[in-house]
């Protein structure tokens, strides 16, 4: 099922964007539901022109550290990939390398981050939850599509449990996502693409719960410092634009 989502309609500001976009505006934003039929949930996600698999599968076991640690409860634990069509050039399968990259360990170990911090474990049972998320387009923001993708798919896998009548309790405590943010030509600005990306001279990812609390911030001055003004200004535009994830992700879920 599809879910589209118009981002709100800030103040008219000048543009220079590439895809002509205010400053403050998010990228059309898209979610197909149960595009991965044999998942517990799925979802697809479209931000502009980065397109991100999200889905979740469930094995009824937990990490061998749980059980030697005595840990109740389950656990939820994220995989990520970009397909060698994902890029402009051909990017190698990390498989064929030997070993997972570095920016794809980061990212995956982030992602589960960020799925944990919207869940109870203790509620899931004693069972694990998979994310994957592949990545079909990347045109910047692919780990922030992400996360925001896999709250859906998350959800609707929880839905799939309970129904099934696995699950006493919803373990979602609440939903989280994340965006982009960053200094492009001297202005605060959301959501990038990946022109935008490449040449900020700062450039922040921003993960927050439907509670309004931070997740993780992950700022870098790519060309040069940021002020203490700059960065609440990046915080300020991630917030609200954020806050239009948070309620594009529950247009997607009622419409599922």
């Amino acid at each position: 099922m599809d879910s589209t989502a118009s981002p709100a309609s800030p103040a008219q500001s000048p543009t220079g964007r590439p895809d002509g976009r205010r400053p403050d505006e998010l990228r059309p934003l898209r979610f197909q539901n149960g595009i991965a039929p044999h998942a517990a949930g799925s979802t697809l996600i479209e931000c502009g022109n980065t397109r991100v698999i999200c889905a979740v599968t469930v094995d009824n076991v937990v990490p061998r550290w749980m059980k030697e640690q005595g840990v109740e409860g389950g656990w939820l634990t994220s995989e990520y990939s970009m397909l060698p069509y994902s890029t402009l050039g051909r990017k190698p399968r990390d498989i064929s390398k030997g070993k997972l990259d570095g920016r794809s360990q980061e990212i995956q170990r982030l992602i589960g981050r960020a799925m944990r911090a919207g869940v109870d474990l203790k509620k899931l049972g004693t069972r694990t939850l998979w994310v994957d998320c592949d990545v079909l387009q990347a045109d910047g923001g692919t780990r922030t599509a992400a996360i925001t993708g896999s709250y859906v798919a998350l959800a609707l896998a929880i839905q799939k449990l309970q129904t099934a009548g696995q699950l006493d309790t919803d373990p979602l405590i609440t939903p989280v996502a994340a965006v982009s943010v960053g200094v492009v030509a001297g202005a605060p600005t959301l959501d990038l693409n990946y022109a935008e990306d490449a040449s900020a001279e700062v450039d922040l990812n921003l993960v927050m719960t439907g509670a309004g609390t931070f997740v993780e911030v992950q700022g870098t001055g790519e060309k040069g410092t940021f002020s203490d003004a700059q960065l609440a200004a990046l915080l300020a535009l991630g917030r609200a634009g954020i806050a239009q994830l948070l309620a594009a992700q529950q247009a997607a879920l009622k419409a599922a």
